[in-house]
């Protein structure tokens, strides 16, 4: 068993791991107890009242963080025409057709978002094999194959994040970094817990948030009561 540091060890003597936190609470302990040197991302891990097994049980959607992610996001566009300078001319750092689509099918990865217009998907379909497992795969549900790929590439940069409930009925994303303000993390969280309810399947029954854990790169888990959180975000 790895041993933990002494800075670790004494942080998670100050967790109650019985206390349920407000989403306020939960948010200033992972800024009070910082325990790296660089600036650790901020994530929210919710588990859901659902059963992912059955596709009308399946959660998924995207949420334009008010304060983004505090990362510069990379997006690729494959498209051809007028849109290539669509893309371009909206900031998207990679554009191109099926030569793109070549290069990620030899291993490419230089970008964390991939936009693809309708016309395209013959071909980036070809690379679902590769794309899918990364969760790069672009998705009409998602906004990633769309004829409005300025949209779609503002979208991104801003700090769209994508949602989908894994096998275990949890979901997991980033927020912000530990340099943002309580405020900045506080609207995100709300904003992110919002648009999960939104994604609420009509055959879900029962409680539909279960549980809420927000934490740091390297900070322990502050549990929070979901219902103070769902309160919060309606």
């Amino acid at each position: 068993m790895k041993k933990l540091g002494k800075k670790r060890a004494a942080l998670l003597e100050k967790v109650d791991i019985h206390k349920l936190y407000t989403v306020e609470e939960a948010i200033s302990l992972v800024k009070e107890n910082k325990l790296a040197e660089f600036d650790e991302t901020v994530e929210i891990h919710m588990k859901l009242g659902v059963d992912p097994r059955h596709s009308d049980q399946m959660v998924r959607g995207t949420v334009v963080l008010p304060h983004g992610i505090g990362k510069e996001v990379k997006v690729a566009v494959i498209a051809r025409g007028e849109k290539v300078k669509e893309a371009e001319e909206a900031g998207a750092d990679f554009v191109g057709s099926e030569e793109l689509a070549e290069k990620i099918k030899g291993g490419w990865f230089g970008f964390d978002t991939l936009i693809a217009t309708p016309d395209m998907m013959s071909e980036v379909g070809k690379l679902g094999r590769i794309l899918g497992p990364k969760k790069l795969m672009p998705s009409p549900k998602t906004g990633t194959v769309t004829f409005d790929i300025a949209n779609a590439v503002k979208e991104a940069k801003a700090g769209k994040v994508q949602f989908r409930v894994d096998k275990g009925a949890n979901i997991h994303a980033p927020i912000g970094k530990v340099s943002f303000s309580k405020e900045q993390l506080l609207e995100n969280a709300k904003s992110f817990i919002e648009a999960v309810i939104r994604a609420k399947p009509a055959a879900a029954k029962g409680q539909y948030v279960k549980s809420i854990t927000i934490a740091s790169t390297m900070s322990p888990g502050y549990k929070v009561d979901p219902r103070q959180a769902v309160a919060l975000a309606k």
